[in-house]
């Protein structure tokens, strides 16, 4: 029994460690983009021996997929849940602070995401955050919320690419818009 608890032990601070590179890696793409992603550059980062990142991960790609996988489950638990069921204003908010006070994490997520444009073997971890917003949200119309999702998209790259980002109070008028009905019950068919 002392056996399996040391092991399971060893194999928390495996996990811990594994984290603490994925986060550094975002760290590094906030701050460099993905060129500067380096398994030496993690390692520094992450305070860790300069081989743990490719005892963990062999190749960078293999780190980018951990780091886009981490990631995606990470904008699920912080913004979904408030895109997901959350008034225009906490959305509007939520947006605001993706695009102003922690824009550089949003712009190093974007990087990462559009990287699987490029790099099939990214796709897969590209597209699980939809997967988990569809399953954290369960939607009563999953096209309608795609399309929302693809408008909140379109809106954090705008605010992203924009001059200074849009504020809170220019962004809950659009979001409105966008969710203006998303509370209503669905539609019952008209009986003949």
């Amino acid at each position: 029994m002392v056996e399996s608890q040391k092991v399971d032990g060893r194999k928390a601070r495996g996990e811990k460690k594994r984290r603490a590179i994925v986060e550094a890696a975002l760290r590094v793409i906030e701050r460099e983009g993905i060129a500067g992603v380096t398994h030496r550059s993690v390692a520094r980062e992450a305070g860790v021996p300069t081989t743990a990142p490719t005892y963990y991960f062999a190749t960078l790609d293999e780190l980018l997929i951990a780091t886009l996988l981490w990631s995606a489950e990470a904008l699920c638990d912080d913004i979904l849940k408030i895109v997901a069921s959350g008034s225009a204003r906490e959305i509007a908010s939520s947006l605001a602070k993706a695009v102003g006070c922690n824009r550089g994490r949003t712009l190093a997520e974007y990087e990462l995401y559009l990287l699987a444009g490029r790099r099939p073997e990214l796709k897969p971890a590209a597209r699980r955050w939809l997967d988990l917003a569809v399953e954290l949200a369960q939607p009563a119309d999953p096209v309608a919320f795609r399309a929302f999702l693809a408008a909140i998209d379109g809106l954090l790259v705008q605010g992203l690419i924009a001059d200074v980002a849009p504020t809170e109070d220019e962004l809950e008028p659009i979001v409105s818009f966008l969710i203006r009905g998303r509370d209503d019950p669905a539609p019952r068919a008209e009986e003949e």
